[in-house]
């Protein structure tokens, strides 16, 4: 899992598609967004709903996500789209530019995964939010019978 940085690095080390570059306005983002939920069928957002809307913090200068058409295109008929930025009511809205509005994706074997916003600034109630807990306890989940075995 990569989150924000850590994405960037998944992406530039080849183990996921695509690339991060610099926001579309050249300026640093840091607030609260929205992002839609695009598949369940994945370690991180089996235990979602598609289509559910979390409320996430984002804070960087270099999140935009690009991919090329064809890459695009693969990711969707793989449905390695996990997130794609919204607004608040789920309309695609994406400040930084990128591709399809995408905020997060799996490789095709579905073991990798990386966003650029941040659940886990937002998975304690003294936090103010915890739309992130829901990604944490969906891997838990998905990993936890493999530890308890």
């Amino acid at each position: 899992m990569g989150i924000c940085n850590g994405f960037q690095i998944l992406c530039e080390a080849g183990l996921l598609p695509g690339a991060l570059v610099r926001n579309h306005l050249q300026k640093f983002i840091s607030k609260n967004i929205y992002m839609r939920v695009e598949t369940t069928d994945s370690m991180i957002t089996h235990l979602c709903q598609k289509g559910q809307i979390l409320k996430m913090p984002i804070a960087h200068a270099e999140g935009r996500y690009v991919t090329d058409a064809d890459g695009l295109k693969r990711l969707k008929e793989k449905d390695q789209i996990l997130f794609r930025y919204t607004d608040a009511e789920g309309q695609l809205f994406s400040e930084n530019g990128s591709t399809d509005d995408i905020a997060g994706i799996c490789n095709d074997g579905r073991n990798v995964f990386g966003m650029m916003p941040h659940p886990e600034r937002a998975s304690e109630t003294i936090l103010g939010n915890t739309d992130g807990l829901a990604l944490f306890q969906s891997i838990y989940s998905a990993v936890s019978p493999l530890v308890n075995a």
